[in-house]
């Protein structure tokens, strides 16, 4: 939550100045009336803002955690720990973070609560792992298990950014290619099909190519407009919490690739939640942080539901399995973790197994995008030539 800055009259007509922090300006309004103060002014505190909208890079973080971690493991306190790593942050955004989370630990606030307050900086599962850590007494294994996801998060990211390059600059050329053909190669064939059209004999494909080059020579304007205002909308369709939900009902029903997202937040959450047992944590709260970590509300859900059916005495296994998100190899190995006390030993074993099988499948799926690009302009060139080149063979062989 953002801090506001404020300037009040109290009930003898005195001025206040101070700092609150809530949800909006609202929210300070209705603090000040409890406050019995009447306020005068109310502004967004000097340094809030700018901080909370800077991003700093997954391999920043990461390196900062194992930093932090390594500091606090040397016997370094925590205040000390801070006041180092912000004299010494090389990037401007993570030291105008790192100098605000310091002052707010200083005023008494716990550290995961402070970087609670920088949602763009630290993820929902650095928080919560951070949380843990520090209820748990293991805050330097949580850091270093931070570091360690989002550095593998990076790489992974990059392998598909590096894979997917060729096969993105296939479909940007080859969308030009096919536009310059239709908008301006395609309409020197109108007169010579007048004929055909008005005897009736021009096939169906080359007509709807040629309505379509009218098309697209005339409004333009119309179909960049409804692009631009289609991607307005699902952009802020997918801010919202319909949004969010439905995107990460998306992904994992996606073809080919909703398996892959499916697996990648299974395996976040085992990872989170085996590491959490592992340290001691009940297996409830590593339930309630482990579901956060998933990365996908579908996942959390069911997550949380397996919860509730813990509380009243059930195994984790048996909600897990009716959910029908989780993989039956994996239900059967948690099922029997739980006969075997062994639950937190067989999350981590289920975790690596499900990223190496994922890591190779993403591989393999993404290396077929490029043939696949291939193919399709291939097909939308075949189309475009054969559409003017069929009525040009059908005319000279009447001739």
């Amino acid at each position: 939550m953002p801090d506001y800055a404020y300037v009040a009259r109290d009930m003898r007509g005195q001025r206040k100045t101070g700092v609150l922090t809530a949800n909006s300006q609202r929210d300070v309004l209705s603090m000040l009336d409890g406050m019995s103060l009447m306020p005068v002014e109310i502004t967004l505190a000097k340094g809030s803002g700018d901080a909370r909208s800077k991003r700093v890079s997954g391999q920043v973080m990461a390196n900062a955690y194992n930093q932090l971690a390594s500091l606090l493991r040397s016997g370094v306190p925590l205040m000390r720990a801070l006041t180092v790593m912000s004299s010494q942050a090389s990037k401007p955004a993570l030291k105008a973070v790192l100098v605000e989370i310091k002052s707010k630990v200083e005023e008494g606030e716990p550290l995961p609560v402070a970087m609670a307050r920088f949602p763009r900086v630290f993820n929902d599962m650095a928080v919560n792992m951070v949380r843990a850590g520090t209820e748990g007494g293991f805050l330097e294994d949580a850091l270093e298990r931070v570091a360690a996801f989002t550095e593998q998060q990076e790489d992974m990211k990059g392998r598909a950014a590096g894979a997917l390059a060729y096969p993105v600059f296939l479909g940007c050329v080859g969308t030009a290619v096919v536009t310059v053909l239709i908008i301006f190669f395609v309409p020197k064939f109108e007169p010579l099909f007048a004929t055909l059209r008005e005897k009736g004999q021009l096939p169906a494909a080359t007509d709807m190519l040629l309505a379509f080059s009218a098309f697209l020579q005339n409004y333009w304007w119309l179909l960049i407009a409804t692009i631009c205002i289609g991607l307005f909308s699902a952009v802020s369709f997918l801010r919202t919490d319909k949004g969010k939900y439905w995107l990460d009902w998306a992904k994992i029903k996606f073809p080919l690739f909703g398996s892959i997202f499916l697996s990648l937040a299974v395996a976040r959450f085992c990872r989170v939640l085996g590491t959490l047992l592992n340290n001691g944590v009940p297996i409830l709260r590593s339930l309630e942080i482990s579901r956060a970590a998933a990365g996908n509300r579908i996942l959390s859900a069911s997550i949380k539901k397996a919860s509730e059916n813990i509380t009243a005495g059930e195994k984790l296994a048996t909600p897990l399995a009716a959910s029908g998100h989780f993989p039956n190899q994996v239900v059967e190995m948690i099922s029997v973790a739980e006969e075997s006390n062994s639950l937190d030993r067989v999350m981590i074993q289920i975790s690596d197994s499900l990223e190496r099988t994922t890591f190779r499948r993403m591989d393999m799926l993404v290396r077929l995008l490029e043939p696949m690009m291939l193919l399709l302009m291939a097909g939308v060139v075949f189309f475009i030539v054969l559409a003017l080149m069929v009525p040009l063979l059908n005319s000279s062989g009447a001739v």
